[in-house]
């Protein structure tokens, strides 16, 4: 062999070896997974392909195109102007900048107001490069998620706190204090997981009722002001980066200025939200009502 032709075998192999190894992607059945052994899954907002490949980097588990676009990306006071156009351009950006996290996208305000809208939407989100669909709702949502089911499309049912109903709830509140409103929370979890629902997201419920829901169904639940007895944790990704144009919720964190942020960078922070969700040390009693 000539000196040329080793010296480009050895740079070859450098390249291998210096290349970051990909994992296998996450699914839904990787998320039961974890269920079934306790172990705890990270998930953040993301709205780019940029941001995508950076949290891929930092190995976070799932990726939420949430309409809380309409806010942190368009400066909207709420998510109620997103369009399911919108929707559909940030989950392409993400999906391609993704090869790793399971990517669920919402269904914005009033795209799953009838079955047939539903459909319709759900069908443009996973064609854009979602994997699940996320809507807001309860009980009522049954007949919707029984028929994306059929139809190879799993849905994450989105509860308590929900933003799309901000003006009905007279603003952002806990849900689920009372014992009826508690009864209630439980009734509709039991609906729509039996009528095929894969996941569940629980906002701003006490963390005892969100134990109570982690612990009675097999699907994962993830939380956000739910408590650490979730299966797993969502925040939108300005907030833990600590980008703020109001007062900050009670269950944010931010991991870019955190002591746990080693490198004190973006990708710092993505890996110390995740190290912190995967140890059980977020969120604490601080950040959960």
């Amino acid at each position: 062999m000539s000196y040329l032709a080793s010296e480009h075998l050895t740079q070859k192999q450098f390249t291998q070896e210096q290349k970051p190894k990909t994992k296998n992607p996450i699914t839904l059945s990787t998320l039961q997974k974890y269920k079934a052994t306790g172990e705890k899954f990270s998930c953040l907002t993301c709205y780019d392909a940029s941001f995508a490949n950076a949290m891929q980097k930092a190995e976070i588990d799932t990726i939420l195109v949430g309409d809380s676009l309409g806010m942190v990306v368009q400066g909207q006071n709420s998510t109620l102007p997103v369009s399911v156009d919108d929707m559909v351009y940030h989950t392409k950006n993400v999906a391609r900048g993704n090869r790793h996290a399971l990517i669920i996208c919402d269904l914005p305000f009033m795209s799953a107001a009838t079955l047939e809208r539903a459909i319709d939407a759900a069908t443009t989100v996973m064609q854009a490069g979602a994997n699940v669909v996320k809507i807001e709702g309860g009980s009522e949502l049954s007949k919707i998620v029984s028929v994306l089911a059929n139809n190879g499309i799993p849905t994450c049912v989105h509860l308590g706190l929900t933003p799309q109903s901000v003006n009905l709830f007279g603003g952002y509140k806990v849900q689920g204090k009372t014992d009826k409103q508690a009864n209630k929370l439980l009734t509709d979890c039991e609906s729509v997981v039996n009528a095929g629902a894969s996941m569940l997201l629980l906002e701003c419920v006490p963390k005892k009722i969100a134990k109570t829901i982690s612990e009675t169904f097999t699907v994962p639940v993830i939380g956000i002001g739910a408590g650490a007895d979730c299966d797993g944790q969502v925040l939108v990704m300005h907030d833990m980066l600590g980008i703020y144009t109001k007062k900050p919720a009670k269950f944010v964190k931010d991991f870019l200025t955190d002591d746990t942020n080693e490198t004190c960078d973006i990708v710092g922070a993505f890996k110390a939200y995740h190290k912190a969700v995967k140890t059980g040390t977020f969120p604490s009693d601080e950040h959960s009502f």
